[in-house]
Order: C-alpha cells, then structure tokens, then sequence
C-alpha cells in the first residue's frame, strides 16, 4: 500500500500544474465472463486519453495508474516506453506542453475487495456482475488518471460488454454492436465517476417537476439489483422516497439537479452504505430485504437514500480540494438526510434515530486517542481512508444541527443556495462556507468554527440543582467539562427539561429553558422558582453535541421510572446517557444491563430497542466483571425470551426480541427453543421463521456446538444464494473447535482468495465472546501478522483483518501491554495501521475500566 500512497503536498503540487479538459475512457469488459487464464488475475482492457494543460511547460508530474499492465503511453504523439515510465502505481510525464494529450493502453484487474472494478459470481445462477467503488481513490484500478478531487473534468465513457448485459455510467448510454456509449458528463472528481455492467434486474420511473418560472425538470429514474433478488425487490418505496427527497431538496436549494438521469443500483459485496456517483448512485444490496424487517430497517434505508441525494449538491456539484475538508459533503449529507427524512418523509422520528444511533457513533469516536477536529488534518490517501469516521459524518451533522439553531434555518438554507450557485462544479475550503453564512445570517462565525470544527472531543453537562425548605428552585446550573486531552469548553445552546410524575404515573415535562452555556459554570436563570423536578435532563430536545449527565436524584429517578418517560425523544437522550455513563466506567455494566431489562420492554421506538440490545449484548462482552459474566448471560437470555413471549404476536417488537434472544441464548433449554423453532417442533404465536431468521438461530446453534458442518451446509442448500453463502461461512467459522479457528485465520490471514464479503464473514464467526480460551493462542500470532497484512493487502482487507482480529476478547492487562509494546516497536509503521491498532488498545483499556467498576459493585 505504500507505493499507491498519494500526499496533500504532491496534489497541491500538481493541482497548481495542471487543469484537465477531459477524459475519454474506454473500457472491455468481455473478459468478465468465461473462463480464467490460469493463475493470473483476470483483467480487461482499459483505453484512457486525457487532454490537459500545464502552466509551466517543460516541467514534468504523473499520472495514476494501479494495473498489472500497460500495453502502450503515448504522450503528445510520442509513445513511452511502459516499463520506463510506469512503476505500477504512477506513469512519469515529462517535458510537459502547455496544451497536453496522454493515452494510456493498460490491462487493469477486476477486484475481490470491492475496490476498483468489482466482480462478482452470484451462485444462485452463475451470473458474473460488475460494479465499480472509488472513493477516495481507487478509479485508478480502473482507467488511467489524475487521482485527486480538485482536478475536475468531463468524462465520456465507452463500455464493451457481453451480449445481453446491462451497462450504466454517470451519463445517459446507448448500445450499438456491444458496445455503449454514453453522454459526456458535467465537470466531476474522479471518485464519483462510476460503471456498472452485467445482467441487473431494472425498474424505471420518472420524477417530474414545474418550477415557477415554468420550465420543466424531467428526471429517468430507474432502480437496479441482481435477477436473483428481484423478488424481494420494493422499487416502489424506493422511488417513493427518491421523488420526496428530489421534491425537498428543489424546494430548499434553488438549484435544479444537474445530473440528468438519477439510477439506484442495490450491488453485491459492497463495502459502504452507499455511495453517491453523480446519476448512477450505489447501494449495498442488504438494502433490499430477504425476509421480514422492522421499520428501523426502511427507515435507515431512506435516510442512506437521502444522504446520497443530498451529496449530488454537497460533494458532487461542489467537492472539496482536498480530504482535510471531507466534513464539507459527509457531515452535510448526514444532516440533510435526517433533516429531510424528518421533514418529506413517513419517517417523522428520525431525529430519535439521529439522537441514539449516531451520535453514539460520533461520541465513540471522539473519544478515542485517534479524535480529530471535524476538519481534519489528511496528510495521505491513507489517512482519508480512515477519515470516514463519526467525527466526520455524525459529529459533524450534530454541529450543523447546532449551527441551524444557531443562526437560523433560513439563513441556513440562504448560505447553502448560494454556496452552490457561487462554486457550482468546483472545489471549496471550510473559509468558502463560512463566507456564505456570515453573508446570510449576518454573524461573525470564526470564533464558533474554531470552537466546533477545528478542535477535538466532546463536552460534559452536569446539573447541579438547590431547593428551599419549599421544594423549589433557588438555583440550577449547567457544569462544562472536558477531558483533560481535549480541554477546549465551548459554547452551547442547550434546552434544560424539568420532569415529575402526573397523578398517572406518566414522567412528563412541565418546564422549560433555553439558555447558552458558555465557560465552566452556568446558571439557568429563567428555571429559579419552578417545583423541584424528579428529573433534570440537560439538552433536552437534543439541541447541541454533549455527554449528558445526572444529579443524583435525576438518576434514582431514571433508575425506577425511566420507562415512565412519555417523550421518546427525552428517552432515547437518556438511555444514551446511560450507555455514555456505563462506558465511561461511571455506571457497573450489570446495573446498565438490569436497567435495560427493567424499561426496555416499554420501549416504543423500534430503532431505540434496537440500540438497546446492542448496548446490552457489549455491556455483556466487554464491561461486565469477568466473574459476572456468566449470571449475566443467564439474565440476557432469561430476560430475552420472557420478552419475547410476552410481545405483541406478529409484531415488528417480537420480531426484535426474537432476534436478541437467539443473540444471547445461553442455556440449553434455550438452544432447544432455537432448533424447535428450526425445524419447526416449537412454535411462539405470531412468529414467523422466514430464510433471514433461520440463518439467525442456526448461527448460536453453531456457536455451542450443535450445529455441525453437515448441518450448516443443509441450510445453504435451502438458501444456495450469495446471502445464504456468507451466512454459511460465518456459522462454519462460530463453531467452537481449535481446528476450525485454525482454518478461518487462515483464510483471512495467511490466504486472499476470499472475497471482501466473505472475509468479513469469517471474521464475525471466528471472534465470538463465548470462545474466549480457543482464542487465545492468536492474541501473540495477530501482533506477528498484521504489519505484513497491511502491506501486502488492500486497505479495506487490512482494515477488516486488523480490527476485526484485534484480541480484544483477551480482555486484560496483558494483552493490553503487549498491545502497547507492539505500538511502541513500532512507532514508524504505517500511520493508518498504528491508529487501528491505537483505536483498538484504547477501546481495550475502556473495557478493563469498566470491568472493574462493574467488579467494585459486586461489594
């Protein structure tokens, strides 16, 4: 990885050297079908000529290019000679004219890794499908180029392809003898260019749309999955968020979208949510549903489908130079799609999800000794890899909701129409919004900016609550602290909530304040006088990015009558709390789990009692007293299964508990339960064992050793589907046998003929918290291996191998120094590798913290 490594100074260099006109790209893809040449990676031919120009002439620079070969270079007629110029990873371009003409003749690679050009073999039928993934930069895997964001141009691609296949790109294509050919594309990054090809499964419609002016927006909107999923394939409901997202975004933008066409390709193994290529938007394919789901899952479908939308303004249109503004499109779209999702869709709780789900990702992150601020410093191509983080995306989005209370919705919308028509199809810095917003809401933004955005980590906010003899207020303040790495305080316009019970039980607000939190102390004036509360939640409504905390009678209370609160949104922000509490080792992990099961069961959101599981199960594995653990796994499991039977039948709340249960069973009248429901000798009313929910009994059947191989695979011959393959291979690799560990490391480690998909697979079966003991022998083979691994694979294999394998189920002091030894010999590997393995080590240390908070309750 090293070689193909690209510098902030090396592209400031060239994008002060050059500007590019265009780019003419023609790809065969006839060699995806058939058979392979022996041993040698399967390739297909990749033609490129680019015309540009250099504003110094004579000075010389490169071009990218990761293939195995290069068959010709010509550069302004004059052919090179490919073994002097080309070095696997850059093609030298010397004595450079001001007006230049470079066509590359190069085989590239088709890729396992979801990098490049992906292929893919689907074992239902044996169709070969292609889709290509580039971000930050791998559109060099593909065709000739110059790989970074601020040298924008036009794009004509011609695509080859076996006779009957499907091929899309950015523009509007037409076949004629194989071959097709599509439209020149507006000025784009190479990173959002995009080709996809091979025999998809297509539903069109259409978007359209009067503007006051009268003119007439038409937009083609097809929708594209593989033949074999087709039938589980809701195109409509897709098209229906598609056209209310495009209806939202034209009514608040003020500029019509400019891509033409807009397609929605649902693709095998894909390593991302989705991605965002400027009229070929791609999705990963777990987006359309095998079997029953809750309405969390269609919720966070349509928030992904609205993000990529929004980032055909905020990243298409206008992308940022270079990676230390990433911020610029991932925090805006992560903001724009809750905030659309809120407001156009049926998806009116979103900003609960946003409050428990991502900000729990961004709190994480912000954390850890990898923090950064959310415009970050992006030295390389490695460190933007890594950047697509929750400081990026959720830290980011909760400061701009901050920042649209702060200078106002319309004021908001005025800066962002006017950042898109005074940059369209260029690239900006932070300064360059800035400017806009200043203009619009007529405050000086420098100071919140340094405050939000160019520091690191997350603020505290503690009641601190005095009454009378009279049971009411005579002062309550808001307390800021911060960690001691990340000391900055910052200012805040938070929502303080005063909450009691009704004569019903119910725990309700009954007051109110706004007020701005600025400094170590802040008293919250407009609150004097009111009624002692049962319950003082700070950040009520979620207005700003903070840990929240609890005065000790806010927590007693949260403790008996948490499942009281009415509000969803006040519950979800506390539950939040709690986790953030039980993490930072301020709560025992059984008290947090014992919460869950006292409250969880009166849980509304689907979404929120989704988190809480998953809180609960890591509670569990990572924060529990290691003496504990077993009597907490009885009281997951016992707690699982009595909610689970007491749901409402057919609900998507038992369907939920159906799942956490299998999750967490433990007991062997607990496994029982799972193989009756198998095979169909055990029966819970309402529930229904589609193909999904098999998979997930039989995986815990796997796991405990009674489920063999012959078993496992008797389930894939139900489900011989590329779904059913990668839930085979994950089971195979759960089962509890030194030898079967043995194999899955090897397979990820020690072999790549895996794909990404299936790596991922065998990492989830093979890091179980229940093996512990058989896992142990790889904590001292992971520190041998990875440094190795991470040069000799592709990124996104190194990241999944490296975190995946990381022995943190090892969970004490020794794995924690060896970790730490190994960081110290290793001080100047990879950048990117040290921070996976520095992430991994801090989350190590957090786990031994709260451990022995959990261990100190125990008495």
């Amino acid at each position: 990885m090293p070689g193909e490594n690209l510098s902030r100074d090396e592209a400031r260099e060239r994008a002060d050297l050059l500007s590019v006109d265009g780019y003419e790209v023609a790809l065969d893809l006839r060699s995806a079908v058939g058979e392979a040449d022996g041993d040698a990676p399967r390739t297909f031919r990749s033609v490129t000529t680019i015309r540009f120009r250099c504003a110094e002439p004579g000075a010389a620079t490169f071009a990218d290019l990761i293939a195995p070969g290069v068959t010709a270079v010509t550069l302004n007629g004059l052919d090179l000679d490919p073994a002097a110029v080309f070095d696997g990873s850059r093609i030298a371009l010397e004595d450079l004219l001001a007006e230049n003409e470079l066509t590359v003749d190069a085989q590239c690679a088709y890729s396992r890794t979801g990098e490049g050009m992906h292929r893919f073999v689907d074992p239902e039928d044996g169709e070969v499908y292609l889709y290509t993934q580039y971000e930050p930069a791998d559109a060099r895997r593909v065709f000739a180029n110059f790989e970074q964001p601020d040298l924008k141009a036009p794009y004509r691609f011609e695509v080859t392809a076996p006779e009957g296949w499907t091929v899309r790109s950015n523009g509007e294509g037409t076949p004629a003898d194989g071959t097709w050919r599509f439209a020149e594309t507006k000025p784009i990054s190479t990173y959002i260019t995009a080709v996809l090809a091979g025999p998809y499964h297509e539903v069109t419609d259409s978007y359209r749309r009067t503007f006051e002016d009268g003119t007439v927006l038409e937009i083609p909107l097809t929708a594209l999955c593989r033949k074999g999923l087709a039938r589980y394939f809701d195109a409509e409901d897709v098209f229906l968020v598609t056209k209310q997202g495009l209806d939202f975004f034209h009514d608040h933008f003020d500029y019509p979208y400019p891509f033409g066409k807009y397609d929605q390709a649902f693709v095998p193994e894909y390593n991302l949510g989705a991605m965002e290529n400027p009229g070929l938007v791609t999705f990963r394919e777990e987006y359309i549903f095998r079997g029953r789901v809750t309405s969390a899952s269609y919720e966070r479908r349509a928030n992904v489908i609205l993000h990529e939308m929004a980032h055909m303004w905020f990243g298409d249109l206008v992308t940022m130079t270079w990676w230390d503004d990433l911020w610029l499109k991932e925090s805006f779209a992560d903001f724009m799609g809750s905030f659309s999702l809120v407001e156009a869709t049926r998806f009116t709780n979103g900003w609960i999800t946003f409050a428990n789900n991502r900000k729990s990702w961004a709190y994480r992150a912000d954390q850890l000794p990898s923090t950064h601020p959310v415009t970050a410093d992006i030295r390389d191509l490695e460190d933007a890899k890594l950047n697509f983080d929750g400081i990026t995306y959720a830290k980011g989005a909760s400061v701009l909701k901050q920042l649209v209370a702060y200078v106002g919705r319309d004021a908001f919308l005025e800066g962002a129409r006017r950042y898109f028509k005074r940059h369209a199809y260029g690239n900006t810095r932070l300064r360059d919004l800035l400017a806009v917003l200043e203009e619009t809401s007529g405050r000086e933004l420098a100071g919140w900016s340094r405050s939000w955005l160019e520091t690191a980590g997350v603020n505290s906010l503690t009641p601190q609550l005095t009454c009378d003899a009279e049971g009411r207020i005579t002062e309550l303040a808001v307390v800021q602290d911060a960690a001691p790495s990340h000391p900055e305080l910052r200012p805040h316009r938070v929502a303080v909530g005063l909450y009691r019970r009704s004569p019903s039980g119910d725990l309700v607000r009954y007051a109110r304040a706004e007020t701005d939190v600025d400094g170590p102390r802040t008293v919250v004036k407009d609150l004097a006088g009111a009624e002692r509360p049962e319950l003082v939640l700070v950040n009520d409504d979620d207005l700003t990015y903070c840990k929240i905390r609890f005065d000790a009678g806010s927590l007693d209370t949260l403790r008996d009558h948490l499942g009281d609160l009415t509000d969803p949104l006040a519950r979800a922000l506390c539950w939040s709390a709690l986790w953030n509490l039980t993490r930072d080792a301020l709560m025992p992990a059984r008290d947090f789990i014992g919460l869950v099961f006292r409250h969880a069961g009166r849980e509304s959101d689907i979404g929120v009692l989704q988190m809480l599981h998953a809180w609960a199960r890591s509670a569990l594995t990572h924060y529990a007293a290691p003496a504990w653990r077993p009597e907490g796994a009885l009281l997951l499991a016992q707690g699982a299964l009595r909610e689970l039977r007491t749901a409402e039948p057919g609900s998507q709340h038992q369907l939920t508990w159906a799942r956490f249960f299998a999750a967490v069973a433990e007991t062997e009248a607990d496994l029982q339960l799972l193989r009756g429901l198998l095979e169909g000798t055990a029966k819970i009313d309402g529930l229904s064992v589609d193909q999904e929910l098999r998979w997930a009994f039989l995986e815990p059947l796997a796991a405990h050793g009674q489920a063999d191989e012959a078993a496992i695979d008797a389930e894939l011959a139900r489900d011989d589907t590329a779904s059913g393959k990668r839930h085979q291979v994950r089971c195979l690799a759960a089962r509890p046998s030194a030898a079967v560990k043995a194999q899955a490391w090897a397979q990820v480690v020690e072999s790549d003929a895996l794909s990404n998909a299936l790596v991922e697979a065998v990492i989830a079966g093979f890091a179980r918290p229940g093996q512990r003991e058989l896992l142990a022998p790889y904590a001292a083979k992971y520190f041998e291996a990875i440094e190795r691994v991470w040069t000799e694979r592709s990124i996104q294999i190194g990241m999944y191998v490296v975190k995946g394998l990381f022995p943190g189920l090892q969970d004490d002091r020794t794995t924690l120094e060896a970790t730490e030894s190994w960081l110290a010999a290793h001080r100047n590997t990879a950048p990117a590798l040290r921070r996976l393995v520095m992430e991994s080590a801090d989350d190590l240390a957090r786990s031994l913290r709260g451990q022995e908070c959990d261990a100190a309750a125990a008495g």
